[in-house]
């Protein structure tokens, strides 16, 4: 399980301290679904039922690409895409032989990113993961008509066979589409908002096209929401939920995640928009951004040192790492490193992580603590339920719903008419 270390926050706190107690009533709303947006927790039970249901099928359609192509284009936006993608770079930032690569498209209405896409594809056999609850959401129904049409200059008649549908069970254009034209599909849980959705076929079939275990996920996360479930303050999500809320009574209003992985760096765009959709609301919320140390130390530190007080830093941190590097030893010295030589490079960067932190709290910064133990498929999944339990308690402390997201169709409604959709007003 996920640990949280709040010492490098506590000298910020009142006397009173994080309050459990509204933890506690968030958690009991959320397990006793009597609260905003009840309709949309399925993902508390999301792993056990993929389990039972869809993942031999979404492996076995995995296997199916993996066997046939050297591409998966994702399409999709927001939820649809940046589960998988944190995933993917997270515990695959390297192709292994034989593995796909992954392009995700859909996300932007660039151009250029378009055609750089177009490029790096080049002319290989590949296949397309189309993700969208509806199918009518602007950016990747853009992508998706253009790489269907790709594909069918490539494959002809069998086109249909390399488009896999990941959308409702039941309704919506992109639907109809898959039924038409019988196309595989997986299914967008109704009661599984976009952003809490990357333990479904959501983030699964691409992940398992990349080469990750995702039956192993999908074990880990059954006993990582087990576990969560803990009625105490010693529940790490409690923690996280109740420190950072309390942070932000007191004028805390950003908060930073940091990491000492740059392959963590699309985990925490996943984190951003799953804090910052949820609790963005009402006028309220703690306004979610990211950082990747050390090398952001050296463009963001002087502010994050210096600037206003108004930062709350929370650090995910892996008490293991992958590979292990020793640093050499040099007999002249000339670079004057010989006082790390024999240490490990992962080592090296755990000492800078504590230097860090004791810099930032003594500069009035409150640091938090995340510990997963490997990147790997148990720390993935460990990370993700940890994030997501931790999101609708700290949502639900602060008296919004933490599953609805009515501010982003305003830009949509906006665009549509300036394009002149029919009907947009």
């Amino acid at each position: 399980m996920v640990k949280v270390d709040l010492s490098g926050a506590a000298e910020f706190f009142t006397s009173a301290g994080p309050d459990y107690a509204l933890a506690e009533m968030a958690h009991r709303t959320l397990s006793q679904k009597s609260g905003l947006g009840a309709e949309f927790t399925g993902w508390l039970e999301l792993p056990q039922r993929i389990l039972d249901g869809e993942l031999d099928e979404i492996i076995s359609a995995a296997e199916k690409i993996r066997s046939r192509s050297s591409a998966l284009v994702v399409v999709g936006i927001g939820g649809s895409y940046l589960g998988a993608r944190g995933a993917i770079e997270l515990l695959k930032p390297i192709p292994g032989p034989g593995d796909p690569r992954i392009f995700f498209v859909g996300n932007v209405l660039s151009a250029d990113a378009l055609c750089d896409t177009l490029d790096l594809l080049g002319d290989v056999d590949f296949d397309v993961n189309i993700i969208s609850k509806s199918g009518t959401t602007l950016e990747p129904a853009v992508s998706f008509r253009i790489f269907r049409e790709l594909l069918e200059k490539k494959y002809g008649t069998k086109a249909d066979e390399h488009i896999f549908a990941t959308t409702d069970a039941h309704r919506g254009v992109l639907k109809s589409l898959a039924d038409e034209h019988g196309w595989e599909t997986f299914v967008v849980p109704d009661d599984v908002g976009g952003r809490f959705s990357v333990l479904s076929a959501v983030g699964l079939l691409p992940m398992a096209v990349a080469g990750i275990d995702v039956r192993r996920v999908i074990e880990a996360a059954i006993s990582e929401f087990k576990a969560l479930d803990l009625r105490s303050p010693e529940n790490p999500a409690w923690k996280y939920a109740a420190a950072r809320q309390h942070l932000y009574g007191k004028g805390y209003e950003i908060e930073i995640l940091a990491c000492y992985e740059p392959s963590f760096r699309f985990m925490a765009e996943w984190w951003k928009q799953l804090y910052g959709e949820s609790e963005g609301k009402d006028g309220k919320g703690i306004f979610p951004a990211s950082v990747e140390f050390t090398a952001d130390l050296h463009s963001m530190g002087q502010y994050i040192q210096s600037g206003p007080r108004t930062l709350m830093e929370s650090v995910v941190r892996f008490a293991h790492s992958r590979r292990t590097y020793p640093f050499p030893f040099e007999a002249d010295d000339t670079d004057g490193l010989n006082y790390i030589a024999g240490r490990d490079i992962a080592e090296v960067c755990h000492v800078a992580a504590d230097a860090v932190k004791e810099a930032h709290i003594s500069g009035g910064v409150p640091n938090i603590v995340i510990e997963a133990p490997m990147r790997n498929e148990e720390g993935f999944a460990s990370l993700v339920c940890f994030f997501e339990m931790a999101c609708a308690i700290s949502g639900y402390m602060s008296g919004v719903n933490p599953f609805d997201q009515p501010g982003v169709e305003a830009y949509k409604k906006n665009m549509f008419r300036m394009l002149g959709k029919p009907g947009a007003v």
